[in-house]
């Protein structure tokens, strides 16, 4: 507010400005609403999304079972009205093991691609920020990560830390860095560059204020659809730990474990394994198919790159409230009109 007020605008035409943009930013909200709907494989996949995460949550109240109640007696039943989805080789409910399975896979999803992204931000802030020296290391050290298998890794860590929740998150989230640090480097070094960076610095403002005022929020577009995406990666990497028996152990349950448990019975009972393979091909094309809507929407090429918002007040305010001075040359009048900042 101090730097727009300092050109000579009253803070009363800065009020009104501030509500004009809160206007607009519900205005976009809506037309990228509007773009994302348009773009039906994506609105598909996010009421299919939903209902996966509203059945996982509230499992507990769907299905009437424990998860870890056996029944001997009723092993390896198929679906019915009593059980939906079958029961395992133990007796137990399938559909209420694959509801808890899911907040279990959710869940492991979810946190690891938010450590992806925590770490992959840094180090590419850090790299495209301060160039030089700093990102020749940084990238080399994400190069190196790239070349190294993610299975082999997945599999070494969880064999070395132990399975357990804590374990697969971190392990996967670790793994799943380095595109996020690539992307986040990229649009750094095209924004830093940019006019209003420029000026933030010659303004005095700090390098902690110029990445977190000014580069970051011009690279959230595409980090959002680069953790949506990787939330997808995520569920993949979570079964495919449990399916090899380095995730959750029993009696702790996912669609990975699940998987596992029915390989043994596979011909004599198939929907033991059909309806949790089921639920982890829905979820990642889900994702999959939001994530390209979301990449149609924000324009993760760059091209679309917003400016900072003080030339977009700056910009808006000499077009609202400044008047145009007359000047006259004989008979004729002639407006003219100051000139807008360019960015």
């Amino acid at each position: 507010m101090t730097d727009i007020t300092s050109r000579g605008v009253s803070e009363e035409n800065l009020i009104a400005l501030q509500i004009d943009e809160e206007v607009e930013e519900v205005a976009n909200w809506r037309r990228n609403w509007r773009s994302f709907k348009r773009n039906r494989p994506a609105v598909i996949g996010l009421v299919v999304l939903f209902l996966i995460l509203a059945a996982a949550i509230f499992g507990p109240m769907i299905s009437p079972y424990d998860t870890l109640t056996q029944d001997l007696g009723n092993r390896l039943k198929p679906p019915s009205l009593a059980h939906p989805m079958g029961t395992d080789e133990l007796g137990r409910d399938s559909m209420t093991r694959i509801l808890a399975g899911g907040r279990v896979s959710l869940g492991v999803a979810a946190l690891a691609t938010t450590v992806a992204i925590t770490v992959g931000t840094t180090i590419g802030s850090i790299a495209g920020f301060y160039g030089r020296w700093i990102d020749n290391v940084l990238m080399r050290f994400t190069d190196l990560a790239l070349s190294l298998p993610d299975l082999f890794l997945l599999i070494l860590a969880a064999s070395l830390l132990g399975p357990s929740f804590t374990t697969m998150v971190i392990i996967i989230g670790l793994v799943r860095w380095m595109n996020v640090a690539r992307l986040v480097r990229g649009s750094f070094l095209t924004l830093r560059e940019r006019e209003f960076v420029l000026s933030a610095r010659a303004s005095g403002t700090r390098s902690r204020g110029i990445i977190f005022k000014h580069l970051l929020p011009n690279s959230l577009s595409p980090l959002i659809v680069a953790g949506t995406l990787g939330v997808a990666s995520a569920i993949i990497a979570e079964s495919t730990l449990s399916f090899l028996g380095l995730g959750l152990q029993p009696p702790a349950s996912s669609w990975g474990t699940m998987l596992r448990n029915a390989q043994q019975v596979i011909f004599s009972a198939p929907w033991a394994a059909v309806f949790p393979g089921v639920m982890i091909f829905l979820t990642v094309v889900s994702v999959n198919f939001i994530g390209d809507g979301l990449r149609d929407v924000f324009d993760p090429s760059g091209t679309t790159l917003s400016k900072s918002r003080f030339h977009r007040r700056l910009e808006r305010l000499q077009e609202k409230y400044q008047k145009p001075q007359v000047v006259g040359q004989g008979n004729q009048v002639k407006a003219v009109v100051p000139e807008r900042p360019s960015d």
